[in-house]
């Protein structure tokens, strides 16, 4: 061997099985030689998860238990499961498959295809928006890029989620989601693009999956020779397994159950795409004899970070924060977590690139510090700030600014109004730099109020929107500025993003950050409206909101920085105030509303539990008796049915009037706090205090989603409605709100 062969890049191959598991902790260890019956590896940020189930199949690999042909390990990107197939070779174990779930799916339907169906397997298309197009031209349906890409995702998810179109109406509005159109016109673009596929004899991504399922089921002996070819699997991200590819996992393994699954359901952040923590959470429930593993030791993050990252979850509530972890650093202890705040966006993002300038001139390198923002629109103003200061940087997971289509089309657009401007009907009316812009973009789809939702709509109206705010900015700056210098302002900015990038700092969204890691994070407009984003509306999508935000803390190995900007622009109110995710947990913010601690490292094994050393001795928690159903009995699960203490479908003794009245304050009470409606009490909550009628305050208390503080608060109110009884007048009520909200702050 060569020195070359003992650096970190080429590691030396462990000369044995047992040199396998030098150098794993004694969690990591019992994943690596748990190699028989289900396993269950509940892993925190930074625990070594990928570590701890590489090792385990390459001990069993090599200690001659488990033959390489026979494991399928799979993941959710090629990257992930490039990284997983490396590892392994370095450890020994060669031949064994380690795929994506559609990768893996496809590799067996072309094999399959001609014995199971006849002939070839038809032409998988790479991207679907333009069979989406075509479907919509068929149905007379207009749709711009943004929509169709909007629509095109509503596809994936139904089918992900193995809905029909016939039931793509109903099974959006029971999973709350926000339809780029009239959902029966959604559900008609997605049958027509079926027939369309059909028609054409092509197959999609989803259809890939779709159809292995369809196979394995109608065909035995093909599942038989599946699993016979494949008898042990391994599963990573766990918690973002669709109910289309758990049904696929099912079919693979049959009624065997050498399985090993991975995941942590509070890195769950793409249930919008059909992921569920759900399988995740009920594996012990499917499993009984499972053993379960927790990785909490975080070998990423120095305990600064770590301590910020638990706080996060500490206040969260619903099903996965029930079964958070409790992270422990390994690391030597650093800087703590650095929160500013700034009047306006512009000086936030300038903040952030003075500080990254000074890490850059003390030795950090460009490619260990990255900006960590909630939405790609906001990319634009840490961009400039950067390129400013000569920053060399690079984005990842969304186009640069400049070349988004939307930016593009709106810089021909701008264009062509400064040549011909004074002959356009549009700019008749506009008498400044700033309504030229609105006037223009407006034809381009910009509108003053933002479009509802999520998605592709929003995300372009954004861009757009920074254009307009762009606009507004370049006029206080420049009085009397045209059309032209604007355009010329553009493209000056769009000519000096063009450096290389390669050894730049990271530009990412909170999404697509995931699974990646830096010494220095820099985590920006974490403020009421971007974090939690004003879209999410119910407790779920808070709570995913929440979770996202514990993605960006955990992504820090040495340094955090968490900003927020008072207002959008200089000179503009400051209305904005820091994320609710933060109180309690930031310098001055008060005390944070924090549960108990999480789940701490061990091993479970049928109903017995060794904890890591000493705690082997310590007796286990009493847990609480399973909610159930008032009216049935059924065991609730749901987090909406255990606030009414009843299942969604049985028979409500709700007193309306109490409700209608309840909701009626409650609107009341949101206006004068700046609020939205659901930072009162949410509908579940109002329901079930309209339900309960309470009559005294340990009984209103004893209602999920009231709690203390909000008792204090609210509880003389909704008292008195429940027992129909007048409330102040509304000049002290007003009073009292107000001096609420200032013993808050």
């Amino acid at each position: 061997m060569t020195a070359a062969t003992h650096s970190p890049l080429f590691p030396r191959v462990p000369d044995s099985a047992d040199a396998v598991l030098e150098g794993l902790d004694p969690e990591q260890r019992e994943v690596a030689t748990s190699l028989h019956g289900p396993v269950c590896v509940l892993a925190g940020a930074g625990t070594g998860k990928t570590r701890a189930i590489t090792h385990r199949i390459a001990y069993g690999v090599r200690a001659g238990i488990l033959q390489p042909s026979s494991v399928l390990a799979v993941t959710f990107t090629n990257r992930a499961a490039g990284e997983m197939r490396g590892r392994l070779r370095q450890l020994g174990a060669q031949g064994v498959q380690a795929r994506t779930f559609h990768s893996a799916a496809l590799r067996q339907l072309q094999y399959f295809w001609p014995k199971a169906i006849g002939g070839s397997l038809p032409r998988l298309v790479d991207r679907k928006i333009q069979l989406v197009a075509d479907a919509a031209a068929a149905c007379r349906l207009r749709l711009d890029r943004g929509e169709l890409r909007d629509a095109t995702a509503e596809i994936e998810w139904s089918k992900v989620t193995q809905t029909v179109p016939a039931d793509y109406a109903l099974a959006a509005v029971r999973a709350g989601r926000e339809a780029p159109r009239d959902p029966a016109e959604i559900a008609q673009l997605y049958a027509a693009y079926e027939d369309l596929k059909r028609d054409r004899g092509v197959i999609d991504f989803e259809d890939v999956l779709l159809l292995t399922v369809a196979v394995l089921q109608d065909r035995h002996d093909i599942a038989e020779q599946v699993r016979a070819q494949y008898q042990h699997f391994v599963v990573d991200e766990y918690q973002d397994v669709s109910p289309l590819q758990q049904r696929l996992l099912e079919l693979w393994l049959g009624d065997r159950d050498d399985l090993c699954v991975v995941g942590d359901a509070s890195q769950t952040i793409y249930s919008f795409t059909g992921a569920t923590p759900d399988h995740l959470l009920d594996f012990r429930t499917r499993h009984p004899g499972a053993t379960v593993v927790k990785l909490v030791r975080d070998y990423r993050s120095t305990p600064q970070v770590v301590h910020l990252a638990n706080g996060l979850l500490s206040q969260a509530r619903g099903r996965a924060a029930d079964h958070r972890l409790e992270l422990i650093s390994q690391r030597g202890p650093g800087p703590e977590p650095v929160y500013t705040e700034y009047t306006d966006e512009p000086a936030e993002a300038e903040g952030a690139a003075r500080r990254i300038r000074d890490l850059l001139a003390a030795g950090v390198p460009a490619a260990e510090i990255a900006v960590l923002f909630r939405t790609n629109a906001q990319s634009e103003t840490y961009e400039q700030a950067l390129a400013d200061l000569g920053v060399p940087y690079q984005l990842r997971g969304a186009e640069r600014f400049f070349d988004r289509p939307e930016v593009r089309k709106a810089g021909v657009a701008l264009r062509g109004a400064a040549r011909f401007g004074r002959n356009d009907t549009l700019l008749e009316d506009a008498v400044d730099l700033p309504s030229q812009v609105r006037a223009v973009l407006s034809g381009e789809g910009w509108t003053p109020q933002p479009p509802a939702g999520s998605g592709a709509v929003r995300e372009r109206w954004e861009s757009l929107a920074a254009l307009v705010n762009l606009a507004q900015d370049f006029e206080a700056a420049r009085p009397g500025a045209t059309l032209a210098d604007l355009v010329a302002e553009l493209d000056e900015r769009a000519g000096a993003q063009h450096a290389p990038t390669v050894q730049g700092v990271t530009l990412a969204s909170l999404h697509s950050a995931k699974g990646l890691e830096w010494d220095v994070v820099f985590l920006v407009g974490v403020a009421e409206g971007m974090m939690p984003i004003t879209y999410a509306r119910t407790d779920e999508q808070i709570e995913e909101e929440r979770r996202l935000l514990y993605v960006g803390v955990t992504r820090a190995r040495q340094r955090l920085h968490v900003s927020w900007a008072l207002s959008r622009s200089p000179g503009g109110r400051p209305g904005r105030r820091p994320s609710r995710f933060l109180d309690g947990l930031r310098p001055g913010s008060g005390t944070g509303a924090a549960r108990g601690g999480g789940a701490s490292g061990g091993i479970e094994r049928g109903f017995g539990t060794i904890g890591a050393g000493a705690a082997a001795a310590v007796p286990r928690r009493t847990q609480r008796a399973p909610a159930r159903c008032r009216v049935c009995g059924r065991t609730l699960t749901d987090a909406g049915e255990m606030k009414l203490m009843r299942c969604e479908g049985c028979p409500s003794d709700m007193d309306e009037g109490v409700y209608e009245r309840l909701r009626e304050w409650r609107a009341l009470q949101a206006r004068r706090g700046g609020q939205p409606a659901f930072c009162v009490f949410t509908d579940k909550t109002l329901m079930a205090i309209a339900e309960a009628v309470p009559e005294e305050a340990g009984e209103l208390a004893r209602i999920p989603g009231v709690g203390v503080r909000k008792l204090h608060r609210y509880g003389a109110d909704v008292l008195a409605i429940c027992a129909g009884q007048p409330l102040e007048d509304d000049e002290e009520a007003g009073r009292r709100g107000d001096d609420a909200n200032s013993s808050k702050k």
